[in-house]
């Protein structure tokens, strides 16, 4: 018998917000059935319009507010409801590293089934001026009224909604962004357009290092050439001087996927430079680098302290990227093994390594779940196994190998709370510990957490 939802479509509710989801929006329940709202935080009374029902759960329209959490603010952003970039402007800063602390704790308990009167879920570490702070912009550029838009593309759509300032953007990029744009339109370039698969400019990347300074602008065109190149470079150097490279991607695809697969250097040079801590890195248009410098040196900082190296260690950082964990760690250990799928990336690392003189870094192409194993056949074990996955979380295979390896210490650092709690389900069933886990807010505003987790042994917990 099919059970009827006892909410109905374009029907109005009141109703009390119990929690939010991990994507920001607001959670109400009739009759047990839960309705996601977004713009709505816990403890709020509120009347809401569904808008849509489905089998186990509805979505809603918040309509008027009977009674405010204390930690509701207004958003500064005037198009922040429009904008799909950020979900928590309407919480206190305050309140979203609250928000971002109880989402880790409920998943530990939730997925990973974590007793945590045994595990400290510490409160997130936030950022002092939590605005500004993202050192990379990646906008369409679209045609409205025959003038060039760039901006960010509405919610659930493919709209552009033209901007002149983010204010989670580093303000030197919105500059940027503008100054090409308003350039562009000057000699007429046209934007690409998506349904037709027509026109040039399909995206405006600013790349910024913010301790050097330096910036490196990137097109991303739809065809290899260049319209009025050698003017548009010259009025680009000489409004922003500080501006190290300009770089032409090509992507001829009918795609959503940003980068094409050609990258060419048209002005200046290959990399820019920025520094996290006293660690240099060399910043390519397709390299991974983190877009908070800031508290990416607190989640490192809290990784160091995590790996309690004391010099003599061999630790292996699994998905290493371009070396940005492993040479911190390098600074401290005996040798440090990085592993990494994508080439471009571990050519970066070795890059980077030279750069700042590291000599006990050794880093290798291929998947951490196939190198790793190969490996500890040649007998290259670790005391301390870092691992940093992308939001699907570590691989089965790898997850197997750390417990049969048994390294003193696991480092997990994540971006994603719900398969960090899933992994350390498996390490603890295999013969781990979670002592603690620390959220980081690399991404204010945003509903995303990241986290340090460590992990012994049994037997070393014991000790301890």
């Amino acid at each position: 018998m099919k059970i009827k939802p006892p909410v109905e479509k374009n029907e109005y509710y009141d109703v009390v917000f119990e929690d939010l989801t991990h994507e920001g929006a607001g959670v109400a329940k009739v009759e047990g059935f839960p309705i996601f709202v977004p713009n709505a935080l816990p403890e709020e009374k509120a009347q809401i319009k569904v808008t849509r029902v489905k089998k186990g759960f509805a979505f809603g329209r918040l309509m008027e507010l009977k009674e405010e959490s204390p930690h509701r603010t207004d958003a500064p952003c005037p198009i922040y409801k429009q904008c799909g970039g950020c979900q928590l402007q309407h919480m206190t800063y305050e309140g979203q590293l609250l928000f971002k602390q109880k989402q880790v704790k409920d998943v530990l308990e939730r997925i990973g089934k974590l007793d945590l009167s045994n595990v400290t879920v510490h409160p997130t570490l936030g950022m002092e001026d939590p605005w500004n702070y993202r050192n990379k912009a990646q906008v369409p550029v679209g045609e409205r009224e025959g003038g060039l838009v760039a901006g960010f593309y509405q919610q659930r759509s493919h709209d552009i909604i033209d901007m002149s300032a983010c204010l989670i953007q580093q303000s030197k990029n919105d500059e940027a962004v503008q100054a090409v744009k308003d350039i562009c339109a000057i000699y007429g370039v046209k934007a690409y357009n998506e349904e037709r698969h027509k026109g040039w400019l399909r995206h405006i990347m600013v790349r910024y290092g913010v301790v050097t300074g330096e910036m490196m602008i990137v097109f991303i065109t739809r065809t290899n050439d260049f319209p009025h190149k050698a003017k548009i470079i010259e009025d680009i150097t000489a409004k922003f001087p500080h501006v190290k490279s300009i770089v032409q991607n090509i992507n001829p695809s009918k795609t959503n996927v940003i980068f094409g697969n050609e990258t060419n250097v048209i002005w200046g040079e290959e990399y820019i430079y920025d520094l996290i801590g006293d660690v240099k890195f060399a910043i390519s248009a397709r390299s991974f680098y983190q877009v908070n410098p800031e508290q990416t040196k607190v989640l490192y900082d809290k990784a160091l302290e995590y790996a309690e190296l004391q010099g003599e260690e061999t630790v292996i950082d699994a998905y290493c990227g371009i070396g940005t964990i492993s040479l911190f760690l390098a600074k401290q250990a005996k040798k440090v093994y990085g592993v990494e799928i994508v080439p471009e990336a571990i050519e970066d690392a070795k890059r980077n390594a030279e750069l700042n003189g590291i000599t006990n870094a050794e880093f290798a192409v291929g998947e951490a779940e196939t190198v790793i194993p190969k490996w500890y056949e040649e007998g290259i074990t670790a005391d301390t196994l870092v691992v940093d996955p992308p939001r699907k979380g570590c691989d089965e295979a790898l997850l197997r190998t750390i417990i049969e390896m048994k390294p003193k210490r696991v480092v997990y650092v994540s971006c994603n709370p719900g398969t960090l709690a899933r992994d350390l389900r498996v390490l603890e069933d295999g013969g781990y510990t979670t002592l603690e886990v620390q959220p980081v807010d690399m991404f204010p505003h945003t509903n995303h957490v990241e986290c340090v987790a460590q992990l012994v042994l049994k037997e070393e917990a014991g000790s301890r």
